[in-house]
């Protein structure tokens, strides 16, 4: 139990430092990225993690097998593609294939989202909402990261991710922004923040208000009759 507490914490932090190294490698920069060796070893690590939860959770699993094929993205997803590549074409690797590599390594953001949440969830309705919040607040997040990665170099109207920030949470907000995407990841994130605005505003707008009836019905309670 204590071993597997530890694994957790160690994932948290593995996931955290991910979606750090991929902040450094892309804000400074108005070009799409070249990743550094630092990132490399970065993700190497963290997927080494993943991997070593996957494999611990679905040893503990009461159906291994089952739990393998319900949760192979997470294996998919925790696999070191570009250090292998990079392993065996000396780094040379073509367009294209940086193309997919680009996609496995946003996918692998959202990944480390998941995480992060599965760690934060448990029973009590605060972790819950603390669960939320933080789910809001780190894919709104990423989705700023993917959409400077992709814009920033094409995109006229982008300055900066301070800009690219911004856009997202007006997006996610639903109010909208007057920076518009010209690339199809770009506009893809475009629709996709908005739904999230309107699938999560609610849950905080219904959390908030049973928080004030149960204060009501506590005081009720507690009034002398």
């Amino acid at each position: 139990m204590i071993a597997s507490n530890r694994l957790n914490t160690l994932t948290l932090l593995a996931s955290i430092a991910l979606i750090v190294a991929l902040s450094m490698e892309i804000i400074p920069s108005k070009e799409y990225v070249v990743f550094s060796s630092g990132y490399l070893t970065t993700t190497l690590i963290v997927c080494l993690i993943y991997m070593a939860d996957f494999f611990v959770r679905m040893s503990a699993a009461n159906y291994p097998l089952r739990y393998f094929w319900r949760n192979i993205v997470v294996l998919l997803l925790s696999i070191p593609y570009q250090n292998i590549l990079y392993w065996t074409t000396g780094g040379h690797v073509s367009h294209d294939v940086s193309l997919i590599l680009s996609g496995v390594i946003l996918l692998r953001a959202f990944l480390a989202l998941y995480m992060i949440v599965r760690w934060l969830v448990g029973g009590s309705i605060n972790r819950l909402f603390t669960a939320y919040i933080i789910t809001l607040v780190v894919f709104t997040y990423i989705s700023a990261l993917i959409f400077y990665e992709y814009e920033a170099p094409v995109n006229t109207h982008l300055h900066g991710f301070g800009n690219a920030l911004w856009w997202a949470w007006m997006n996610v907000t639903t109010v909208g922004a007057a920076i518009f995407p010209v690339t199809a990841i770009g506009k893809v994130v475009c629709v996709l923040l908005p739904m999230l605005g309107m699938a999560m505003f609610p849950i905080f707008t219904v959390y908030v208000t049973n928080l004030y009836n149960a204060g009501l019905t506590k005081r009720k309670e507690q009034s002398p009759q």
